[in-house]
C-alpha cells in the first residue's frame, strides 16, 4: 500500500493572504489531505502541492470578485475555489453547489467546522436549481468542464449584468475562442482573460471573465426562468 503523501508546511504567502483566517486555512488543508484523500475528493499526489496549486491558486480569485456580492461556486467538489474564497472574503454570501452526496457531506462538515456562516452548501446540478436558487452576482468554477459547457450551466444562474469567473489554465484563450458563439447565445456581452495572484502564486492564476447583459442565459433561459418564477409564486400561494 502506498504511504500517504505528507502535507507540507504553509508557505509564508498563505499567512498574508488568509490573515486572521490563516489557522482555518491550515485546518482546511489538513482536511483535504486526510479526509479529502480518503473519500476520493482529491488525489494523493495533490497533497504536496495543496497550498500553491489549490488553496492559494483559488484564494487569489478574490482579486476579481466585487465587494459584498452573492456568489455561486458551481461544481464545488472539495470546495475549490469556494472555501478559500470564503476564508479571505467574509463580505461575500457564497453558495457551494455540488451534485454528489459524498462531496456535499464533506463541504457541510468543513463549513460547520470552520464557522463559515456566510457559506451555504446546496446539493444539486446547476441546470436543476435554476428558479429555486436566487440569481447571483457572480458564478465561480474551477476544473468543472470546457468553457462552453460550463457557461451553459453557470450563466443562467446569474442575475442581470452579473459575471462568471472561471479558473482556467494554459487553455484559457483557446477555450474562450472556441466558446465565443455559445457565449453570445447565452447572453454574454463581454469576455476577458485576467491574471491574478501577483507575488502570491507562480505562475499567476488565469481567470476567464464572462460578463452578461440583461438576459443571462439568453432567450431560452429567460423563458425557463419566468416559468420557474411562476411555479414558485403558485407554491407560495398554496
Amino acid at each position: 500500500m502506498t504511504e500517504a503523501a505528507e502535507l507540507p508546511p504553509a508557505p509564508e504567502q498563505a499567512r498574508e493572504v488568509f490573515g486572521e483566517r490563516f489557522a482555518d486555512a491550515v485546518r482546511y488543508a489538513e482536511l483535504l489531505a486526510e479526509a479529502g484523500v480518503q473519500r476520493g475528493l482529491i488525489g494523493p499526489r495533490e497533497v504536496p502541492r495543496l497550498w500553491e496549486r489549490h488553496l492559494l491558486n483559488c484564494a487569489v480569485l478574490s482579486e476579481a470578485v466585487p465587494e459584498g456580492v452573492t456568489v455561486c461556486d458551481v461544481g464545488s467538489g472539495a470546495g475549490l475555489p469556494g472555501i478559500p474564497l470564503a476564508l479571505v472574503r467574509e463580505d461575500l454570501n457564497i453558495t457551494l453547489l455540488e451534485p454528489l452526496l459524498r462531496r456535499t457531506n464533506f463541504l457541510t462538515e468543513v463549513v460547520e467546522l470552520l464557522g463559515l456562516d456566510h457559506v451555504t452548501v446546496v446539493r444539486g446540478r446547476a441546470e436543476e436549481v435554476m428558479g429555486t436558487l436566487p440569481p447571483v452576482h457572480v458564478v465561480t468554477a474551477r476544473a468543472v468542464a470546457p468553457l462552453d459547457r460550463l457557461a451553459a450551466w453557470g450563466i443562467p444562474l446569474l442575475r442581470p449584468y452579473g459575471e462568471m469567473l472561471a479558473l482556467k489554465g494554459d487553455t484559457a484563450e483557446e477555450e474562450l475562442k472556441a466558446a465565443a458563439t455559445a457565449l453570445t447565445k447565452l447572453g454574454a456581452v463581454s469576455t476577458s482573460i485576467l491574471h491574478v495572484g501577483e507575488g502570491v502564486v507562480d505562475p499567476l492564476s488565469t481567470v476567464v471573465r464572462v460578463e452578461v447583459g440583461e438576459s443571462p442565459g439568453g432567450v431560452r433561459f429567460a423563458a425557463k426562468r419566468a416559468k420557474a418564477a411562476r411555479t414558485g409564486r403558485t407554491r407560495r400561494r398554496r
